[in-house]
């Protein structure tokens, strides 16, 4: 089951929904389901593999354990 990423049109509002099936989800803030379907990067992991240091995870700055080991949190370029 694969989480997309929506942008209501109705109200701007952005979220990440978990389909399942031939499931049409609708806005969580408003109801609408006129949605636009956003472009995302899919996330790989491999085990085992603590990845490159991470000055965010390091500074406390993020929660994700693995982040800057394929851009996870997006805070790469922290510090």
């Amino acid at each position: 089951m694969p989480i997309y990423e929506y942008v209501c049109e109705g109200c701007g509002h952005a979220f990440e929904h978990l389909v399942r099936g031939s499931e049409k989800p609708a806005c969580p803030a408003c109801g609408k389901r006129r949605l636009s379907k956003q472009f995302s990067v899919p996330a790989a992991h491999t085990a085992g593999s603590a990845g490159p240091a991470c000055p965010a995870r390091d500074a406390g700055a993020c929660g994700v354990s693995d982040c800057c080991g394929g851009g996870g949190c997006g805070m790469a370029d922290f510090g």
